[in-house]
């Protein structure tokens, strides 16, 4: 007899329709149970393609938006075993990403936010992930290198420190822009970097210094 429907499984139906192909990711969205990651007056929507407000000025970005991110992550040929997540939020894009890397970190500037992201990767037994509170324009240079670093929030250019942690052969999935956002997936070669243009998004800014 077949089991029932998670509701993280119609969202991840969802999500392939919209054209996300890659199996790991939409099995590591359908066991997530989103609900736990928005205010309790939001959750009605919480397995709706959408990005929600969660306090503080922030969202929850949109599950396609995720899936598409962690995807261009995977997609690298460096065989990513460590991540850097700039912009933890409510630990959504975290509890994704730690399905599918051996190691994440995650820097967050809001403390209360970092705080709940931490409970729920407790919650949902993710003991695989490291969090920080701190700037992320200046990334985590005591635990890089990294194979693979994706930021979640839209900088007005590409911060310096990222470069400077990101492994040969490693992706940098990065949106970046103010009006005009543009999703960016940069690669390592050596000391060059080759950046490919990806699609237009909607991102809140990525503020450089004054952790909260």
């Amino acid at each position: 007899m077949r089991a029932t429907l998670r509701k993280g499984d119609s969202l991840a139906q969802l999500l392939a329709q919209e054209g996300i192909s890659n199996t790991k990711v939409l099995g590591a969205i359908a066991n997530i149970p989103r609900e736990l990651f928005i205010p309790d007056a939001l959750r009605h929507k919480a397995y709706q393609n959408t990005a929600l407000p969660i306090g503080q000025g922030q969202t929850i970005s949109q599950p396609y938006i995720v899936a598409r991110m962690t995807e261009l992550l995977l997609k690298s040929e460096n065989n990513p075993q460590n991540v850097l997540e700039i912009g933890t939020g409510s630990g959504y894009q975290t509890a994704v990403l730690a399905q599918l890397f051996q190691k994440v970190y995650s820097v967050e500037r809001i403390k209360t936010l970092q705080f709940q992201a931490k409970r729920r990767m407790n919650q949902l037994n993710m003991h695989n992930v490291a969090m920080k509170h701190g700037d992320g324009w200046l990334g985590w240079a005591s635990k890089g290198p990294f194979d693979a670093i994706i930021v979640t929030a839209a900088a007005s250019r590409i911060p310096e420190q990222l470069y400077a942690q990101l492994n040969n052969g490693g992706r940098l999935i990065i949106p970046v822009g103010q009006e005009n956002q543009q999703l960016q997936c940069v690669t390592r070669v050596d000391d060059e970097f080759e950046t490919q243009i990806v699609e237009a998004v909607r991102f809140v800014p990525l503020v450089p210094g004054n952790i909260i």
